[in-house]
């Protein structure tokens, strides 16, 4: 019944585009769909004071950051739209409440002429404060309006030197506004406070942060955040899975965030109708320092209790990220009963981790989790390894025991015949 339909709904399909064919292209124009906006970034660059200092590859920090960003200019995609905002570039006085508003736009947020962009970045040179919180809330401005993909990425050497205001509340703000605008950080020989602070101003906002040693470390990252930026990922929809299944939150096909404390088990739902193939996957994030010897177990099973499928994996501290997935075909109903095979199975999605650490370690909040759930066309073709259920276990053995048993039988024979040529020599 279902494979009629589909094949019913293909045909349809294939008259409709026969039809639009013969009408004028104005007539279906205003219908499409509207042009995606090109994404923006704003290079946000630290020229203060301490960028003089000479400890990357042999040159200055300055340096070294000019000569990534003209690498990273001549990368630039064409369809991204780039900016340059500076901090610290401007005053070289003591006052601090001149210092902190030491931020501009040395090119705007637009269409990138690289000639004239390599121009002004060859005329900076290491003056001022760090006013990191400022800046930032400049690069907002900066990147304002619009629905396009937004990215911040913040070169520094050191950590803000403009308090009260923090920024990695003005990260929190950021984010809180909804305009899905994330702040990658790199730190330049970064000390210990450093690090902290840009891993914060980051973490707020869903971006990465990363350590730079070497000039091609930083022209290759910044690099590839410019690349990300024009093929941007999904942003995931934050939920909280539940102690047990009854109660769990339901999940459409999507990709889902959620964190996990040591040793904890979360629950989802999900509904799958007969026909369909259930493939979930699941990533688990050590952002701290974890003991080694750790393990994911991704399951789902009935509402009743009954596993159908599991997926796990283990670590010993070589990674920071830890992943596994499955997959669960629903196999159709035979027969023309078309409501039974629209009726869907609540399948109950189980995520555990077994991560340990030492009682100095902070368990609050938890590890990041991110959840993949996708529902496609069950395998029609019997010969699809999924038809079978391998990932369900009992197919598997089931094969290796006949084979086992096929292989114990040759050897049987065998053994038989060279006992009768023995005994007749």
């Amino acid at each position: 019944m279902i494979t009629r339909k589909r094949l019913a709904a293909r045909a349809c399909g294939l008259l409709a585009a026969l039809a639009v064919g013969l009408f004028p292209a104005s007539a279906t124009a205003a219908d499409g769909p509207t042009a995606k906006e090109p994404p923006k970034v704003d290079l946000v660059l630290d020229v203060s004071g301490s960028m003089r200092a000479n400890d990357i590859d042999g040159q200055s920090r300055m340096a070294a950051a000019k000569q990534a960003f003209n690498e990273v200019i001549d990368a630039v995609p064409d369809e991204v739209r780039l900016g340059i905002r500076t901090l610290g570039a401007t005053y070289p006085g003591e006052d601090k409440a001149l210092g902190c508003k030491d931020t501009k736009q040395l090119y705007p947020v637009g269409p990138l002429n690289r000639t004239e962009a390599k121009t002004a970045v060859a005329t900076l040179a290491p003056t001022g404060w760090t006013p990191i919180g400022p800046a930032l809330l400049g690069a907002a401005q900066d990147l304002d309006g619009g629905n396009a993909t937004k990215r911040i990425v913040l070169i520094t050497d050191g950590e803000d030197t403009c308090a009260p205001l923090d920024p990695c509340e003005v990260a929190r703000d950021i984010a809180a506004k909804g305009i899905h605008l994330v702040i990658d950080t790199l730190g330049l020989v970064p000390d210990a406070k450093t690090r902290a602070q840009l891993t914060c101003i980051a973490e707020a906002t869903g971006g990465t942060y990363t350590s730079v040693q070497h000039t091609a470390e930083l022209s290759g990252r910044v690099k590839q955040l410019v690349d990300r930026a024009a093929d941007p990922v999904v942003n995931p929809v934050a939920t909280e899975g539940a102690k047990q299944c009854e109660g769990a939150p339901q999940l459409k096909p999507g990709l889902y965030s959620d964190r996990e404390t040591f040793g904890e088990h979360r629950w989802y739902r999900v509904d799958v109708r007969p026909g369909q193939e259930l493939r979930a996957s699941v990533s688990i994030a050590a952002d701290r320092a974890v003991n080694n010897d750790y393990g994911l177990l991704l399951r789902a099973t009935t509402v009743h209790g009954r596993e159908i499928v599991r997926g796990s994996e283990a670590g010993d501290g070589r990674t920071d990220v830890l992943s596994t997935g499955l997959r669960y075909p629903k196999a159709e109903i035979d027969g023309e009963d078309e409501v039974a095979n629209e009726a869907a199975e609540t399948v109950c999605v189980q995520v555990s981790n077994s991560f340990s650490a030492p009682a100095s370690v902070k368990t609050t909040p938890g590890m990041p989790v991110e959840l993949t759930i996708e529902l496609v066309d069950g395998p029609d073709d019997a010969s699809d390894a999924a038809a079978f259920g391998l990932g369900r276990g009992w197919w598997l053995l089931a094969a290796l025991a006949l084979i086992g048993l096929a292989a114990g039988v040759v050897w049987g024979w065998i053994s038989r015949w060279r006992i009768s040529v023995w005994r007749t020599n």
